[in-house]
């Protein structure tokens, strides 16, 4: 986020993560990025710092109550030194945090959020399926009352870290008479019987999307978050809050070691001025970087109206659609100025910048399902914006 929409305390938590990304993260990138593997000494050290707890309150072991622009300060620094880390506390904090926090009974809280805000406790998110992705109210894993406890049977795909969270908030079906209002949200173990997950190969390379399977999976009674029947409500608001969130944090604003005119520059043809000959490429750069700045700006306002109170529920699926889409045309211009340096994949001819910009642009095209697809955040925008209707053909 721009240091001038930050205030004092804001500048200061920017600051500290920015020194443990620089400190910590970014000698380790390499190394996390080649073994493709969860770094559990990224997590330890996000969790010394106590970013695992932001916005928690302090009796739960929290660092104290925050707004959404703590938690994207956070993921954005985070991301300055390892992507991966960013989307696991991002998720940590916004999703399985948030759940318990905003939408937990008293029981619950004093239950998870003391070992969730310490870090020793890591989620996964159990929403899409093969047949519900766009349309996730059309969600089939089943959960059955079997008196003593509830009985899951499923399947869910997309679920980020699966094969590494300790455990899952889950939405599930708990009335196939009706559609919206027939799915509850549940959490449960990761380690129980029935569980088993697939991590998903990606053309990126990394792999932090699994498939999920549930066999006749046995979860307490008590573990049911918010009403039976009421999932719905509680899911719709965790949306909203990761679009904003992985928008704001995760990929949108630009961020990291060098600016974008920097790096195209390095690779380009300058004139005498020290401008970039292609005007074509030039032009290019100029209108990303006017979007980059529009998209800051619209960040900062929609952070100014949620901290007035206000709905941004509709703003944030206009920020999560330019995020996604500004971040691809930022990746794609990387590569496209690298040239045949930009095209690699290992070998010593490549720098590690060059290296990572292929991967960094394929891994962009997920910005656009992540979160709710684009088309999805389109329609939102439609009706609920410019009050489209709906068209019945």
């Amino acid at each position: 986020m721009p240091d001038l929409i930050l205030n004092e305390e804001e500048l200061m938590l920017q600051t500290m993560v920015r020194d443990f990304a620089d400190r910590e993260l970014i000698p380790r990138a390499k190394e996390v990025d080649e073994k493709q593997e969860f770094s559990w000494e990224n997590w330890r050290g996000m969790a010394d710092l106590g970013l695992t707890g932001v916005g928690i309150e302090t009796e739960y072991g929290g660092s104290g109550a925050a707004g959404y622009r703590k938690v994207a300060i956070v993921a954005e620094e985070v991301a300055r030194g390892d992507a991966g880390a960013s989307v696991s506390v991002l998720a940590h904090l916004s999703l399985g945090t948030n759940t318990i926090y905003r939408f937990g009974n008293e029981e619950q809280k004093k239950r998870f959020l003391p070992d969730i805000v310490k870090g020793k406790i890591r989620w996964c998110q159990g929403y899409s399926e093969p047949g519900a992705g766009s349309d996730l109210a059309g969600l089939q894993t089943k959960c059955e009352d079997k008196g003593d406890h509830w009985l899951i049977n499923g399947q869910k795909v997309w679920t980020s870290y699966a094969d590494e969270a300790d455990w899952i908030f889950c939405l599930v079906r708990t009335d196939t008479s009706v559609k919206h209002e027939g799915i509850s949200f549940i959490v449960f173990d990761m380690e129980s019987e029935g569980v088993e997950t697939r991590p998903i190969k990606l053309i990126s390379g990394s792999s932090p999307f699994c498939e999920t399977f549930f066999t006749d999976v046995k979860v307490p009674k008590e573990q049911m978050v918010g009403r039976y029947n009421g999932g719905w409500e509680i899911a719709k608001r965790l949306l909203q809050y990761e679009r904003s969130n992985i928008s704001a944090g995760g990929f949108g604003s630009a961020r990291g070691a060098t600016p974008l005119q920097d790096t195209v520059k390095q690779y380009v043809d300058l004139d005498e001025n020290g401008k970039i000959e292609d005007a074509a490429l030039r032009l290019k750069l100029a209108q990303t970087l006017m979007a980059d700045k529009a998209f800051n700006l619209t960040v900062r306002r929609m952070a100014e109206q949620a901290k007035a109170g206000d709905e941004v529920g509709h703003t944030a699926s206009i920020i999560k659609y330019a995020a996604a889409k500004l971040n691809q045309n930022k990746t794609e211009l990387v590569v496209e100025a690298m040239g045949a340096q930009g095209l690699g994949w290992d070998g010593d001819a490549y720098s590690e910048k060059e290296l990572a910009a292929p991967k960094a642009m394929l891994r962009a095209k997920a910005n656009s399902i992540e979160g709710g697809t684009s088309e999805v955040n389109l329609n939102v925008v439609a009706k609920r914006v410019l009050g489209l209707k709906e068209h019945k053909g």
